[in-house]
Parts: C-alpha cells; sequence; structure tokens
C-alpha cells in the first residue's frame, strides 16, 4: 500500500516538516554532486552499528560516532529512498507537529531517530554497514499519528497485479500493516540492505513519546 494523503487539515503551518523535508532534498542533490565519492560519504556520516556499540572508530574521520546519529538522518541511497521517507514524512509529519508545537517536534523526531539507530545496532552489533536515512526517525511519526488520528482517512493505492486502484482507508490499518510488514521482515531476518529493526524501533518510540510531547490542552477546552 502506498498512502498518497490524508484528510486532517492542520491548524498551523507544517515550518518544521518542510523544514526537514528540504534539508534531505537538498543533502541529497550535495550527494549526487559527489559521483562516484557518494559512497566514502556513506561511511563517514552514516550511522555504523559497530561503532556505536563498541564506541571504536572504523575510519579516520572527523565525524564524532555519537554525532553520526543525527547525520545519518540527512542520508538517502537513491531517489526512491529519500522519495518515499519525504512521502510519508508529509502525510503524517505536519499533523503530528500540529498536535505537538514546532519546538517540539523538532526533538521528537530526532530523538525517534536515535533510539531507531539504536534499535537496529543492538541486534546487528558487529555490522560495519552504515546505516542512512530518515525512515527511523518517520517511523516514530507513523506511530505516533497511529495513536492520535487511527480514524483518519488516507488516501492508498493498492497494487493489485496490473491494477492499482486507489482507496481511502483509515490510519489505523495503513500504519497497521505497514508496521506488520517491517515487525515480520526484522523477526525473520529479511536482508536486502534495510533496517528493519530501525524501522520497528522508531514506531514504537513514536507510540510511547507522543504522551510526553503532544500539547497539553486545559482541562475547560477538552468539554467544548
Amino acid at each position: 500500500m502506498l498512502p498518497l494523503k490524508d484528510d486532517l487539515p492542520t491548524r498551523t503551518f507544517p515550518l518544521v516538516t518542510l523544514g526537514l523535508i528540504a534539508a534531505n532534498i537538498y543533502v541529497f542533490f550535495q550527494e549526487l554532486s559527489l559521483g562516484p565519492r557518494m559512497e566514502a560519504m556513506f561511511f563517514t556520516f552514516g550511522a555504523i552499528p559497530f561503532e556505536l556499540m563498541h564506541g571504536v572508530e572504523l575510519g579516520k574521520d572527523s565525524v564524532p560516532i555519537l554525532a553520526t546519529l543525527f547525520t545519518s538522518m540527512f542520508i538517502h541511497g537513491g531517489f526512491f529512498h529519500v522519495g518515499g521517507n519525504m512521502l510519508y514524512l508529509w502525510i503524517f509529519g505536519n499533523n503530528i507537529e500540529d498536535a505537538m508545537g514546532h519546538g517540539r517536534f523538532i526533538f521528537f523526531y530526532l530523538i525517534c531517530g536515535v533510539i531507531a539507530a539504536y534499535s537496529h545496532a543492538i541486534f546487528d552489533a558487529n555490522s560495519k554497514v552504515p546505516m542512512i536515512g530518515a525512515s527511523g526517525a518517520v517511523s516514530g511519526v507513523l506511530g505516533a499519528y497511529i495513536l492520535l488520528f487511527p480514524q483518519a482517512r488516507v488516501l492508498t493505492v493498492i497494487p493489485l497485479g496490473i491494477f492499482f486502484p486507489i482507496v481511502k482507508i483509515r490510519a489505523f490499518y495503513v500504519l497497521g500493516f505497514w508496521f506488520v510488514a517491517q515487525s515480520l521482515n526484522a523477526f525473520l531476518g529479511a536482508k536486502g540492505g534495510i533496517a528493519w529493526f530501525a524501522h520497528v524501533g522508531g514506531f514504537v518510540a513514536g507510540m510511547l513519546l507522543i504522551f510526553f510531547f503532544r500539547k497539553r490542552q486545559p482541562r475547560w477546552k477538552r468539554y467544548l
């Protein structure tokens, strides 16, 4: 299933969501300008599980290990990688930013990304393959969304062979299906160069952290 848009309007301008999307796209085009040196950049700015778990730098780069937890969130390996992450961030991120406020959303997003990286690193502690992409942080946004807006309608493409019907489905089912798919891939050991446990860890982190980051309404407003 591929979501296209939801039906929830926002009360505030999604400044942070748009800023994150712009930053990711900018960095991606900077990557493309590197040509064959792009892969070396992944090892410099990507989060490597072995480094995170053992505290040992594998190369002689100038980026501290803990800093790669944040730099890795803005690096992507291809057009579909960055495009998919930014699509999900735009559809679901603006409403979560609306529910939290701009400042809280920044911290929420980054914390989810850090937890996601460690979720993968714990299960593959000796891996020397760099983790890159905003998937973990975006997964946190999805986890928050499924709790706050489970009844929202999401315009979704459903691939059925050569047919691609577009239907409206409740967010609970769209994101629930996504989470089950990620979990199955993670626990069944699916490969393909994807950090499945980062997706699972980020999603669960978002579900837990939303209760601390969402804005609290004055009690009297809850009854209006």
